[in-house]
């Protein structure tokens, strides 16, 4: 059986699932999944150099707001 963002198991109930993959380099960026929607990717053209964020409603899943904080140039 496939599971949300492509995780190993399910999640219990009143759990969100997520994944979140680094990325490497200048080769591939970071992606966040959460509840099987991709909410920041390369192909999505929302991140960026340095921490990569995603923030969402806790209660009700809904994304609110991603951004990306370049570390590197301060």
């Amino acid at each position: 059986a496939r599971h949300k963002c492509g995780n190993q198991k399910s999640c219990p109930q009143n759990y969100f699932a997520f994944k979140i993959i680094s990325g490497a380099a200048n080769v591939v960026g970071p992606t966040i999944c959460f509840e099987d929607l991709v909410l920041m990717s390369s192909v999505k053209n929302n991140i960026g150099r340095g921490l990569n964020i995603a923030l969402v409603n806790g209660t009700t899943g809904k994304l609110l707001k991603t951004d990306a904080f370049d570390m590197y140039s301060g």
